[in-house]
């Protein structure tokens, strides 16, 4: 079993990937659609598990709290231009520019959490529990994926 800081930087890398392809494309092709559908779900999947599992327990002690919220506002931040992309047509020239507003943003976002996040996590979530926050983190996104168009449908009714 990975540890969180492994399984979350294998998320991050995978994204990375996704960008980049969807950065690659054009219009509202086939590629696009797959790359987006791929990166819209492992994100809001990845993003709700990392709240529940690692940023809740980086956010128990008093120092920790301040990077917590803040890379949960910026969640909100993330998820926020992702229902904007995802309901955007993708052949016009407004979503890649959104798209790259997007990528920016969220690269800022994980670099930052691989940099700054994960240190300070690293004093709250000791060694041997390493592999545990993993599992967990793993098992809560597997779960988090199966609600994303329940919680989307809850979300518009809102």
């Amino acid at each position: 079993m990975p540890s969180i800081y492994d399984a979350i930087k294998a998320d991050h890398d995978d994204h990375r990937q996704l960008l980049e392809k969807i950065a690659d494309t054009e219009g509202d092709s086939k590629a696009r659609q797959e790359a987006w559908n791929t990166f819209y779900r492992d994100v809001k999947s990845h993003a709700a598990a990392e709240e529940e599992t690692f940023y809740s327990k980086l956010i128990s002690e008093t120092w920790g709290q301040d990077a917590a919220r803040h890379s949960v506002h910026e969640h909100q931040q993330l998820d926020d231009l992702l229902e904007e992309l995802n309901e955007k047509d993708m052949s016009s020239s407004g979503w890649m520019t959104r798209f790259k507003t997007l990528r920016h943003d969220y690269e800022h976002h994980i670099d930052e959490e691989e940099d700054e996040v994960f240190t300070r996590a690293k004093k709250v979530i000791g060694e041997e529990h390493n592999e545990d926050f993993g599992k967990r983190f793993e098992e809560r996104k597997k779960e988090e994926r199966k609600l994303i168009d329940e919680k989307r449908e809850d979300s518009l009714e809102d």
